[in-house]
């Protein structure tokens, strides 16, 4: 199979590279300090994704001339 260079910008091979890059940096990481791999967790992707929103929604909202405030919690 022949690949140009331009089948190298299609979202599959990007997320290869990305997933490949990531690994390679904890590999080094670990190689060159020492330590060991801890995994964070899901709650840790969550809650960054969830400061990740809320600070795009705010941007957002402000755009429009809006400003958001935080609701109470519910129990």
């Amino acid at each position: 199979m022949i690949l140009s260079w331009g089948s190298f910008l299609t979202p599959t091979y990007r997320a290869v590279t990305a997933c490949a890059h990531k690994l390679a940096r904890l590999i080094y990481t670990m190689l060159t300090k020492g330590e060991d791999y801890v995994d964070q967790g899901q709650t840790y992707y969550e809650e960054k994704y969830r400061l990740r929103v809320i600070k795009n929604l705010t941007k957002r909202a402000g755009e429009f001339g809006f400003q958001l405030t935080p609701a109470p919690e519910v129990v």
